[in-house]
């Protein structure tokens, strides 16, 4: 497939926002010799983009500009089909993504996306993964913020633990800064269908086979005052968690028996109440279409912070890691999660999906069992810090 591809990755949905700031990194940190092209369907906004992006890196100019809609199932078969990778930042992904799953998988073509929508994963996973599987194409979901602070972060942290025995890790998430309008509008999308995503999550778990001999699950959680951190601690049951465990199952080196427990800090008692409380409106107000809408106009998509504004942002996530008689504290952190690092994150899985020798799997898979060492170093040179605390 290599050798046969006109391009080594093409980024599709490049005049969006977090596209842009994606196409920019690309366009910095991009080994000379990449063989990539910009896509999206509108010709005149990716001539733009390429404009910018020559100011950066005057070889940018001579970029090839694909124009492929969501909507034109052909003409994303012909894009999966000239390129060992395509990169996505399209969303909501529940929404607009599944033609292009549908066009990597069948074409043999490596796949990243920014999802964070459990619904979308598992669809795709129902839907795709048995194909991919067949023709070698790697589906990796949640190559942002969510999830490879928490998936890699707990691969690193399992590392450092013994081997063959039982482990338990706990991962807590601080962070400062601006989420992005394609986040927001997922999880907005996401609220108003729990039947969907109840319906989809049965017909994995139907299907899916877990490892013989070996238990992957959820630590006890509960909100609570963790003395180490000097902060509350509430459980935060984003794709994160859901995408640690499935590192867990695909990945021997996890041990025996698995548990993994997630959760956001928060300084004050009564901020939790807070949090909760909003958390609760909205997944109310998201339940009737009206309602929804109000909700999804409230930010609008392709528009973001200042290049100010993101430079103050930042993100830390620790990890309390134990098994064997040992005990680690590792942390994982960054910059702005909502934008910066998540384009970082998604260019360096998309250059690691068409450079580095990866692990022998293809399917849909995490960015721990499709990427692990190699992914981890990269992140590591691009300036994401995992580190060991203690222990």
């Amino acid at each position: 497939m290599a050798a046969q591809r006109k391009y080594d990755l093409v980024l599709f949905g490049a005049t969006g926002f977090t596209g842009g700031l994606t196409a920019e990194y690309l366009a910095q940190h991009a080994p000379a010799a990449t063989r990539w092209a910009l896509a999206g369907r509108n010709r005149a906004k990716l001539e733009a983009v390429r404009t910018r992006l020559a100011a950066l890196n005057p070889a940018c100019a001579g970029l090839d500009l694909i124009e492929a809609d969501v909507g034109d199932a052909e003409a994303l078969r012909q894009l999966a089909q000239s390129t060992k990778v395509v990169v996505t930042t399209v969303g909501p992904y529940i929404l607009y993504g599944e033609p292009l799953v549908a066009a990597c998988a069948a074409a043999g073509t490596h796949y990243a996306d920014l999802t964070g929508e459990p619904e979308f994963v598992d669809l795709m996973w129902v839907k795709y993964h048995e194909q991919a599987q067949q023709t070698g194409a790697k589906i990796v979901h949640c190559c942002g913020f969510d999830s490879i602070p928490h998936d890699l972060g707990a691969y690193f942290t399992v590392q450092q633990l013994p081997q063959g025995v039982p482990l338990k890790v706990e991962g807590f998430v601080r962070a400062g800064g601006t989420f992005s309008a394609g986040t927001y509008h997922s999880a907005i999308n996401a609220f108003g269908r729990m039947r969907e995503y109840a319906k989809v999550a049965k017909q994995r778990r139907g299907r899916e086979q877990y490892p013989q001999g070996r238990k992957i699950g959820s630590t006890q959680q509960s909100v609570r005052f963790e003395k180490t951190l000097g902060t509350w601690v509430v459980p935060f049951p984003t794709v994160d968690p859901q995408v640690v465990r499935r590192s867990a199952a695909a990945l021997d080196r996890y041990g025996p028996e698995f548990r993994y427990g997630h959760y956001v800090q928060v300084k004050k008692l009564a901020s939790v109440a807070a949090m909760i409380a909003g958390v609760s409106a909205l997944f109310t107000l998201a339940q009737a279409g009206p309602t929804r809408r109000w909700l999804l106009s409230k930010k609008t998509s392709g528009e973001g912070p200042t290049p100010e504004q993101r430079a103050k942002s930042w993100f830390r996530v620790r990890f309390h890691g134990e098994g064997g008689g040992s005990k680690v504290v590792t942390e994982v952190k960054g910059g702005d999660p909502g934008y910066g690092e998540t384009a970082k994150m998604l260019a360096e899985s998309a250059l690691c999906l068409a450079h580095d020798q990866l692990p022998d799997r293809a399917g849909q898979l995490t960015t721990a069992a499709a990427m692990g060492d190699a992914l981890l170093a990269r992140l590591q040179r691009a300036g994401i810090s995992f580190e060991v605390v203690s222990g």
